[in-house]
């Protein structure tokens, strides 16, 4: 296990998103470089970049064009190098954001495999072995190249999948083994791309779509074969770099497939949703909203499945939110978002913070789709730092914008919340400093429930010699309990005590030390 991630907390940018200094509206590596002693002083020791490769960004980067090459708009290789080099002289890390499942249609691969004459590159993505051969079963693209075939896509149609073959082969004619020389020379390929950028020294890799490489793969056994090799080679050549997976599946991802650490995303059903985003019609009945009559049952089956079987091969990382979802506000209050904090900061596992959740920005519903963002466009608008010109995020006109900013009187800024004991940005603030400076409190410590039931409040958990009450709901919450020699360390709310009990009042959160 890579030492530096048993104490890290992760701020995720949305590079253009996130700060502008070239007033083009479009933020770049230059405003990441000149905010990392922000980012260090909320707490932040690490970064996740969203992609900052060449890319007609058709899918806001995900749409790679050169995986060697820095998208222009964000700058140069000399900017990132430099951002870099600042980011390890503050002793902060950076991941990069790695698209192995698929690139876009104008990548030289792509451009070569689709002509109709030989090339190197006509295995590297996956063609029919005719034109007429168009399988319902599979997203095709039909018809619009010079070569007599039909190439699998990845979501969009400007995404063309690339080729680690099939775990079984249904269709010979034009089908690889997941363990033919054509799907490891993707592998290859790949690889060669990740030392590129490891020898540069950045410090690891976020994984788009980690579990979508091997097709025809239910159960992810030729997909978490190749994950492995790829982690021999870093264990070997670049011991202390890490990736992490989008899987939100533990056993699969850190377990059978070797990642460090795998995300535990929003899906319908499983345990993050559970708390924090389970909608039903208008009916929020996540664990942390508010008026909450959530069900914490839900979220203990679904996570203790996955954390029993990988706390001691990796970390099942808590996200605030990322660029895929609507922004905690869309589900819940400013206060039930700084419960929802105390929960995350308090957590085992790799927490990551969205730009922009540490201040409470909202989600936006009324947006046009930018760059394929659809009904994610309204989580990626631009980082609201003051009350200057677009919120301080850029000195370019209104509509040469990004997208456009919140311009609501009482939209959240980084200048209203520093300061503010009562903010969303101070609360998050202190948690995270009670996190690192407690190891109890790290990112593997093991956690013991102590009361969660179904539909019942409290919810407590203890982590070495901290114990933590939440009562999200409207009413109090009582639980046997003996405080003895207990120190209160942190509170958000109330509480009652007295002889074997606890009541936590209404919205209250209560973290001690005995």
């Amino acid at each position: 296990m890579t030492d530096w991630l048993k104490n890290s907390v992760f701020y995720q940018i949305y590079p253009q998103s996130f700060y502008d200094t070239n007033s083009d509206g479009i933020g770049d590596l230059l405003g990441i470089t000149l905010k990392l002693d922000y980012i260090k002083d909320l707490g932040c020791n690490a970064i996740w970049i969203n992609p900052i490769y060449d890319s007609p960004f058709l899918d806001a980067g995900y749409d790679v064009r050169d995986y060697k090459k820095i998208a222009p708009r964000y700058g140069t290789m000399d900017d990132f190098e430099h951002l870099l080099s600042e980011a390890h002289k503050r002793d902060m890390k950076i991941l990069m954001d790695l698209v192995p499942g698929h690139t876009s249609d104008t990548h030289e691969w792509f451009q070569a495999a689709k002509n109709a004459y030989p090339t190197e590159f006509d295995d590297r993505y996956i063609f029919t072995d005719c034109v007429w051969e168009a399988p319902t079963d599979y997203r095709l693209m039909c018809g619009i190249c010079e070569r007599d075939g039909n190439y699998l896509v990845n979501y969009f149609s400007s995404q063309p999948a690339l080729n680690y073959g099939f775990y079984k082969v249904t269709h010979p004619a034009w089908q690889k083994s997941s363990d033919s020389p054509e799907a490891w020379a993707t592998v290859d390929a790949l690889k060669d791309i990740m030392r590129f950028w490891l020898d540069k020294g950045i410090d690891g890799f976020r994984v788009d779509m980690a579990d979508s490489l091997v097709k025809n793969d239910d159960e992810k056994i030729a997909t978490a074969k190749i994950w492995r090799n790829m982690r021999e080679m870093l264990d070997r050549d670049y011991p202390n770099a890490v990736m992490i997976s989008e899987w939100s599946n533990p056993q699969r991802a850190i377990v059978n497939a070797g990642f460090h650490g795998d995300f535990y995303l929003d899906h319908h059903g499983n345990g993050y949703n559970s708390l924090f985003r389970k909608k039903i019609g208008d009916d929020n009945q996540s664990f942390f909203a508010d008026h909450s009559h959530g069900d914490i049952e839900e979220f203990l089956a679904d996570y203790f499945l996955g954390y029993n079987c990988s706390k001691d091969h990796g970390y099942i990382c808590f996200i605030t939110n990322n660029h895929d979802m609507p922004r905690a506000p869309f589900y819940m209050s400013d206060w039930m978002i700084r419960l929802s904090h105390a929960f995350m900061m308090t957590m085992p596992g790799v927490p990551f913070i969205y730009y922009g959740d540490e201040i409470g920005m909202r989600y936006r519903t009324d947006l046009i789709s930018k760059e394929g963002g659809f009904s994610r466009t309204g989580s990626r608008t631009p980082m609201q730092w003051n009350s200057e010109k677009n919120a301080g995020f850029s000195d370019s006109d209104e509509d040469m914008l990004y997208l456009p900013i919140d311009r609501s009187e009482d939209a959240p800024t980084v200048e209203k919340q520093q300061g503010d004991p009562d903010s969303i940005y101070e609360n998050l603030k202190a948690l995270i400093a009670l996190r690192k400076a407690n190891p109890s409190l790290s990112n593997d410590s093991e956690i013991e429930v102590v009361y969660g039931k179904s539909h019942e409040f409290p919810f407590v958990y203890r982590r070495g010699e901290f114990t933590a009450f939440f009562n999200p709901s409207d009413n109090d919450a009582q639980v046997d309990y003996d405080m003895s020699g207990a120190e209160n360390v942190y509170t958000l709310g109330g509480y009652e005590s007295g002889d074997g009990f606890v009541k936590i009042l209404p919205r209250s959160f209560l973290l001690i030390r005995q």
